[in-house]
């Protein structure tokens, strides 16, 4: 099991990151050009199938087993009036999902996905981090570590996640990674309105000015400004990159939960792939600080994984056509 002990070990792991298989990669490309079809012709899903064996190791990749993982935790936050539901509802939201219930239940089969559930101390919500950090350091390194225990032998991981209020720690994460000001990064969430969101910004700034001078480092940003499902997240998607697994992001939070990792090391993203844009106003810029490139634009904000497990319908549409087209000699097609 990979797991983050210590600071130090989460600073080696980042700071140490692997590159994709280039021979698979060229390989795969080289298989491209000998597919009847013109050069480019597949778009987009000529560059995820290339994508996917310089990850997977293989000329022509496969998803035998696709694992998607909602993380689950809650916010000492929400108590500032930041959400638009109780904090209740995440553990009820985690029984929905373990009845097979929710979105991500049906988006996941659809998507041939299986699915876990990791609930992190419910009981126990992290501290509002306006007044002190989020988590100590012990919680975030079980957290990260939690994460990074997740992966298990997936060959595609996609991150999901549910906590109520956890698009204004969300918000943090980004602003204390790429800058800008509080209300740059707020969105409505869960569907707060006007007031809710100018309460989130002024939470958010708060938060910031408190912890002004210690968020140096991907570690420090991601404790005090963080939650225990999103830094399962940022475990997640480290320890993917450790053992060369690709990872589907899905929509804001799970992407701010990249952010501070970037801070540190921006070719943290280099084994990701944006599932899809969220309606969630700050999800395109952040994105584009990432350089990452949705796949999806549906005007989704639910979470889960929900969008991302979509996302993997056209990944293995990408791959099907990749492997089982004929090249011009089999089809004895000329090639121009």
């Amino acid at each position: 099991m990979t797991a983050f002990p210590t600071l130090a070990a989460f600073e080696t792991a980042l700071a140490a990151l692997t590159t994709p298989d280039m021979g698979a990669r060229d390989a795969a490309l080289a298989r491209q050009a000998q597919l009847t079809k013109p050069p480019g012709s597949l778009g987009r899903l000529e560059e995820i199938a290339v994508f996917m064996a310089g990850w997977q190791g293989q000329a022509r990749p496969r998803i035998a087993r696709g694992r998607a993982v909602i993380f689950a935790g809650n916010h000492g936050v929400v108590a500032r009036g930041v959400s638009a539901f109780p904090a209740e509802v995440t553990e009820q939201m985690v029984a929905n999902f373990t009845a097979g219930g929710a979105a991500i239940n049906q988006l996941a089969a659809a998507a041939g996905l299986e699915l876990s559930v990791v609930p992190l101390d419910l009981d126990r919500p992290t501290a509002d981090f306006t007044t002190g950090p989020a988590m100590s350091e012990a919680e975030c390194l079980s957290a990260l570590s939690a994460g990074a225990a997740a992966v298990g032998d997936a060959d595609l991981l996609v991150l999901g996640e549910m906590g109520i209020g956890n698009t204004t720690p969300a918000a943090a994460l980004a602003a204390a990674s790429f800058g800008g000001d509080a209300a740059d990064w707020v969105g409505p969430g869960t569907g707060v309105d006007g007031e809710g969101m100018a309460r989130k910004a002024a939470v958010v700034a708060e938060g910031l000015a408190r912890h002004r001078g210690h968020l140096n480092g991907a570690f420090e940003v991601l404790r005090r400004l963080g939650g225990r499902e999103i830094a399962a997240m940022a475990g997640a998607v480290l320890a993917a990159r450790m053992k060369g697994v690709p990872v589907v992001l899905d929509g804001f939070i799970g992407t701010a939960a990249v952010a501070p990792l970037a801070l540190v090391n921006p070719a943290i993203t280099a084994h990701c792939l944006a599932g899809h844009c969220s309606a969630e106003p700050g999800h395109i810029r952040l994105l584009d600080r990432l350089g990452l490139r949705p796949i999806l634009s549906l005007n989704m904000r639910l979470g889960e994984g929900s969008g991302a497990a979509v996302a993997v319908q056209v990944i293995r549409a990408a791959i099907a056509a990749h492997d089982g087209m004929a090249t011009f000699a089999e089809a004895g097609v000329a090639n121009a």
